[in-house]
């Protein structure tokens, strides 16, 4: 019998935002994976998507501001059997997190990352996030916005993250899709969901997303993905092809997966190329004290060979 991922905890979203479709595809995608309440583990920061967690049936954790990546990488280096989720939002992730989202890619440790992309500050009462473009006003604003813009998907491709897709929270079937490639991918993944913000954006509604999102999956010579007997030109073309549509934006936005390499191998596996038991016997599942609660691991046996 499949698991239900939706908790009984009522969601006190606003009507119309788009946290809604971002956690019907993802409750969605875990069900058709076949995926187990043991198997997944949900991670968010602070904002309204921080409140995710909460509503999904399966361990999760609600943490700092900015923090949410750090914390899943503990948990994904303690258990990498587990599949763990971070959801996060574009004021959370990146501003105070960017420096975590940027070492992440460096890592690729096998993270599934879902920014909640509405370019507002939702909690907070609709301040500009880093996704907002320059001299933006919406009604959240007292004048328009003075910073510049950060791209998420350029951003992530530079980082080094070897999945990097977007999705619309308004077209729940190909976002659960995106999720189902996102979590099942090997290395560190990263999925831009476009959202409406209803209470404190109106200029970047629903009906405007939809007027200009087209899927990059319906053109057939897109190929996204660079397996590991690829030759180095053949690799370079797709990141640059998915750098350079990651740039498009004004007239229309693509939506789908932008790059997919499948030959860098994960953080996971580099650790377990230094600690030989590691997938084996990961942390998690080691025993380190007695029923007195003592530790019984000798520090001394530990390092006597780094000893000097």
């Amino acid at each position: 019998m499949a698991h239900n991922f939706r908790s009984d905890v009522a969601i006190d979203w606003c009507p119309g935002c788009g946290d809604f479709g971002i956690v019907t595809g993802l409750t969605q995608a875990l069900t058709e994976l076949n995926y187990g309440p043991n198997d997944v583990v949900a991670v968010s920061g602070i904002g309204c998507s921080g409140k995710t967690p909460h509503y999904l049936n399966m361990a999760g954790i609600h943490t700092l501001h900015g923090r949410s990546i750090p914390y899943a990488t503990g948990v994904k280096l303690a258990n990498p059997r587990l599949k763990v989720i971070v959801t996060s939002g574009d004021g959370d992730m990146l501003s105070i997190g960017a420096g975590h989202f940027v070492a992440e890619g460096r890592r690729n440790t096998g993270l599934t990352i879902i920014l909640y992309d509405n370019e507002v500050y939702g909690l907070t009462k609709g301040q500009a996030a880093p996704t907002m473009a320059l001299g933006e006003k919406t009604k959240g604003l007292t004048k328009p916005n003075v910073f510049g813009k950060v791209n998420p998907i350029t951003m992530a491709l530079s980082s080094g993250y070897s999945f990097v897709a977007r999705g619309f929270s308004f077209d729940t079937k190909h976002l659960k899709d995106l999720i189902k490639k996102a979590v099942t991918h090997e290395g560190s993944s990263f999925i831009d969901v476009l959202q409406p913000c209803p209470t404190y954006n109106n200029i970047n509604t629903m009906e405007w997303y939809r007027s200009k999102v087209y899927k990059m999956d319906d053109e057939k010579a897109w190929d996204p993905v660079v397996m590991p007997e690829m030759p180095a030109e053949a690799a370079n073309e797709k990141f640059s092809n998915a750098y350079k549509r990651g740039l498009e934006w004004d007239d229309k936005i693509p939506i789908g997966v932008f790059y997919d390499n499948r030959a860098i191998p994960s953080f996971v596996k580099r650790i377990a190329e230094y600690v030989p038991d590691y997938l084996k016997n990961p942390p998690a599942e080691q025993i380190v004290a007695g029923t007195d609660g003592y530790t019984n691991v000798d520090p001394f046996k530990t390092f006597a060979d780094r000893v000097i």
